[in-house]
């Protein structure tokens, strides 16, 4: 298979958790991008379900395919979140926010009572860190953090837009691309730059993942994941 097969086996396999009557968590970026396409198409033949979703972008793609939506302030729980990954380790905690939604996506999957990840075989790794860490702050902070990033054993880059500006996300923040080749004690890592003034969120997903669904060349690979505390 393609990597963009792998995604689409991924996909299809996530969506078969869907049922009639669910709120759905519809994650950003490629990967879940095909699973909004295939909701959609579930959604105009018939399937009742509310989205919620973690970007603008995914919030115009569902609209255009039919699927309502709403915010945070229609719903109480979230029955299911399927989002894509950027990295997924064996016990799979994630690192997410190459697309520069981690911070609606951790909120939506924080509120879920099941996470499905999805991904191509590329993204299931060993150890986490050869992907470079998303960490989104305020603006107003983002020089001071570069040195304290520095510090914590990254190379942080501030992310572009494709016109050369500074990237801002959704909500109107930065984001450092942390490049930390590898990270041997993500929790600790997650929990200093959880609690570093100015920091606004930061792509480790420690926790959050029940189910992973990995596109390969034999088929889906389907991984379930220990229960553990949210992080």
């Amino acid at each position: 298979m393609t990597e963009d097969e792998q995604k689409q086996a991924a996909a299809e396999k996530a969506v078969e958790y869907i049922k009639d009557g669910m709120v759905v968590g519809l994650g950003t970026g490629s990967c879940a991008a095909k699973m909004v396409d295939l909701v959609g198409a579930m959604v105009a033949k018939g399937l009742k379900i509310t989205g919620v979703p973690t970007s603008e972008a995914t919030a115009t793609q569902a609209r255009n395919l039919g699927i309502p939506v709403v915010g945070l302030d229609e719903v109480n729980v979230i029955d299911l979140t399927i989002d894509g990954t950027d990295e997924v380790d064996p016990q799979g905690r994630l690192i997410k926010g190459g697309g520069g939604a981690h911070l609606r996506e951790k909120i939506v999957a924080s509120l879920s009572d099941r996470m499905i990840v999805i991904a191509e075989a590329k993204k299931k790794v060993s150890q986490l860190g050869a992907f470079k860490l998303p960490v989104e702050v305020v603006q107003f902070a983002a020089p001071a953090l570069k040195p304290r990033l520095e510090a914590l054993g990254s190379t942080p880059t501030l992310r572009l837009a494709k016109d050369g500006t500074s990237f801002t996300t959704d909500e109107g923040n930065y984001i450092y691309d942390c490049d930390f080749e590898k990270i041997d004690e993500p929790e600790d890592l997650a929990l200093t730059l959880s609690t570093m003034p100015g920091v606004v969120e930061h792509g480790l997903f420690i926790g959050f993942a029940d189910i992973v669904l990995i596109g390969t060349d034999a088929g889906v690979e389907v991984i379930e994941i220990a229960d553990e505390p949210g992080g």
